[in-house]
Formats: structure tokens, C-alpha cells, sequence
């Protein structure tokens, strides 16, 4: 079937579409079942109220329907007010289209909101779809008068997908700790420098001491927890962004509907909950999301967030722990820098070619410092494990 052929519909949500059609599409993810593409998860966003009008993400997925009348294929889209929420940041062009009279916003993101971790973007049950489907989302935008498309936090093995259908891929970095067939935390710790090691067991000593920590999943995550968590996360996003971008009744409906998929670490002192961080399960990596704290201990943040979810990659059985945007401190800790990758289609032609010339640049710079900090991190020198 050709391109022409094809029928991409425009929908106001992902819950238009049916769980079992819509999770189908990333069947063949050759990283396993991401969690923040599930029919689940976005549609928690959407019956929350964590996307939709007033919140300047508005739902607009693209869907092809197949022969048999089922999706063959989707984009996990938004019609961008701002740049808030992407961790992918374009402030800077917005600001120089508007110098040139012209108007950044409303734009398209195809994402997974307020999440920067990596995953497929062109949901397919035939990869001969995504270049279909992105042509889709070009003439979404000309039609809607949209200034541009991006797609953010890409899966690796789909950016040939954006590349070949002419979008521009931008690049940045993250940092992952991966599991190399550790049995144990211990284990991975051999696997530092002696100063590294010791370091890391006294910052672990210090966060648990006075503490309880506790990991549920599941039936285990109960409301009094989410109430906690909710009270930390709002502590968090205040500070962060102003005001935070999940409303309470998302965190009740991630864990009606996706419990499973849950790992919530809390710290307790006696039976309070004192902080926590939030991790998503996938099938081949453990994502950390949110965290918060009442109480101010040192480590506590670097115990929760990053050693907890080392500890769970191991015992899980899962290739890496993806701990979210930012942080050179994790460096320290044996996450990696890594190469993280964004697309980009630019409706205007001359925009186009400034914004393609300031990335070609901007990649220099990023190669570099991925070589300083990958030569930075904790582990020996002699690991022969690392390649």
C-alpha cells in the first residue's frame, strides 16, 4: 500500500483508541515494554487532568488504521502553548523566531509528557509506517499553522526513522547506570575505585541511619502512600517548575491502572513517611521520575533515587536505570554519561537551515563533553567489563 493510500486520523486523546490496539504497536520495541507509551499511562495523563485544555499540552495523537480496521500505526502528539515540560530545551529558538516577527507557539511535540526518558516515538506494527506517519505530522502542522515538530527523547534504534524522512536530529546527554551482569550491589561496587567504593558505602551508611526504607509494588502501594508521595512531589515541583505538572488524581490512576509497572521507594521514620521517589518499570530498565523529602538528610536523596534503583535494576534482572535529565552528580554515583537524541521538522525553510547550522555546532560541543565525563566516571581503571 502507498503513501497515498494511507488515512492518518487526528484524535483529541489516546483514550479514543482501545488499550489492547494502542499497546499493540509496541509489540516489536526491541527495548521491551516501554511504560510511558502504554495506553495506560497516557491516558492517566489525560483522565487526570495532567494534559489537556488549560495545561498547554493538548492531545492530538496521529493514527493510521490497518486493512483489518485495527491501528497500524500511531504518534504520541501534543499541541504545544510553551516549552514547559520537554527537558528538551528550545527557549532559545522560540526567542529568535519571535525577534523575526514570527510566532514559535503553538507547536507539536510527539512525547511522552513531563518525562525525559528515552523510548519509541513511532508506534508501528510495520516500521514501513513511520515515515507515513511523520509526513502526517508535517502536514498537521502546515495545516494548523504550526511552527514545527519534535520529537523528544527518541529510542536510538528509531532515529534512522526521523533522519530518513529529513528530520534534523539534535543530540544531548544523560546519565544511565548499566548493569554489567552484577549479582549484587557489592558486586558493583568492586567494580569502582577503592576512594569510589568507600565513599559510596559511607554516603549508603549515612542516608539509611534513623531510617526505614521500604520498596513496594504493586497491591503494597496503598493511598495513605500515594498521599505522602503526593505531599513530597509538591515540594519538589514548587521548587522546580513553580507548580507541579501531574495533578493528584494521576498518581491514583498510575496505580489503579499500572501498579504492576510501580516501584515506590520510601524512607519512614518510625511509621511516617519522610520521602520517596518514584520508579517506572520497563522491560529492559528501570526509570526514576519524581522524588521528594520532608526532611533534610544527607544522601537520602542520592539513597532513594539512585542506589535503590541499582539495587531493584539488579535484583529485576534489567539493563540500566535511566534516573531522568540533568545531574552531573550522578556521575559520581556510576551513572554514565550518554548519548540522548531529539528530531526536529522546522516548517519554515530559512529557520530550517539556521536551526540545522546550530546544531551541527552545538553536536561538536556535545561529543566533547561526553568524552570529558566519560572519562570521569568512579569505576577502575582496569575493568574489564566496560568497554
Amino acid at each position: 500500500m502507498s503513501e497515498a493510500d494511507l488515512t492518518v486520523r487526528v484524535l483529541s486523546a489516546v483514550g479514543e483508541t482501545e488499550a489492547a490496539e494502542w499497546d499493540a504497536l509496541t509489540a516489536e520495541d526491541p527495548g521491551g515494554a516501554n511504560p510511558f507509551v502504554s495506553h495506560a499511562f497516557l491516558t492517566a495523563m489525560e483522565d487526570s487532568g495532567s494534559v489537556g485544555q488549560g495545561t498547554g499540552w493538548l492531545p492530538r495523537p496521529l493514527v493510521i488504521d490497518g486493512p483489518d480496521g485495527r491501528l497500524a500505526g500511531a504518534l504520541p502528539a501534543y499541541v504545544k502553548a510553551h516549552s514547559q515540560g520537554e527537558y528538551v530545551f528550545d527557549h532559545s529558538w522560540a526567542d529568535a523566531w519571535h525577534r523575526a516577527g514570527g510566532s514559535y507557539y503553538p507547536k507539536l511535540q510527539i512525547a511522552v509528557p513531563f518525562t525525559p526518558a528515552t523510548g519509541p516515538r513511532v508506534l508501528t506494527r510495520e516500521s514501513a509506517l513511520a515515515t507515513p506517519l511523520l509526513h502526517a505530522a508535517e502536514r498537521f502542522c502546515a495545516a494548523q499553522g504550526l511552527s514545527s515538530a519534535h520529537a523528544t527523547f527518541i529510542a536510538p534504534e528509531q532515529a534512522p526513522l526521523f533522519e530518513r524522512a529529513g528530520w534534523l536530529l539534535r543530540d544531548d546527554i544523560q546519565f544511565h547506570w548499566t548493569n554489567r551482569g552484577y549479582a549484587s550491589f557489592d558486586d558493583f561496587l568492586g567494580a569502582l575505585s577503592s576512594r569510589k567504593r568507600k565513599d559510596l558505602r559511607k554516603e549508603r551508611a549515612a542516608a539509611q541511619e534513623g531510617v526505614t526504607i521500604r520498596a513496594l509494588r504493586g497491591d503494597a502501594i496503598r493511598a495513605e502512600h500515594w498521599d505522602a508521595f503526593w505531599h513530597f512531589y509538591q515540594d519538589t515541583g514548587a521548587r522546580k517548575w513553580g507548580q507541579p505538572y501531574l495533578t493528584r488524581e494521576a498518581f491514583t490512576l498510575l496505580g489503579e491502572r499500572m501498579a504492576d509497572k510501580i516501584l515506590l521507594v520510601l524512607a519512614f521514620i518510625e511509621d511516617t513517611p519522610v520521602a520517596g521517589a518514584l520508579n517506572f518499570i520497563g522491560g529492559d530498565a528501570l526509570y526514576g521520575r519524581y522524588w521528594g523529602a520532608v526532611i533534610d538528610k544527607p544522601f537520602l536523596h542520592f539513597e532513594l533515587c539512585y542506589y535503590q534503583a541499582i539495587d531493584a535494576a539488579i535484583a529485576l534482572g534489567l539493563e540500566r536505570v535511566e534516573a531522568g535529565a540533568q545531574g552531573g552528580h550522578k556521575l559520581a554515583r556510576g551513572y554514565e554519561p550518554v548519548r540522548t537524541i531529539s528530531a526536529h521538522y522546522i516548517v519554515h525553510a530559512g529557520f530550517r537551515e539556521a536551526v540545522a547550522d546550530f546544531l551541527l555546532r552545538e553536536r561538536e560541543g556535545i561529543e566533547s563533553d561526553q568524552l570529558y565525563l566519560g572519562g570521569r566516571t568512579p569505576f577502575r581503571k582496569d575493568d574489564m567489563s566496560r568497554p
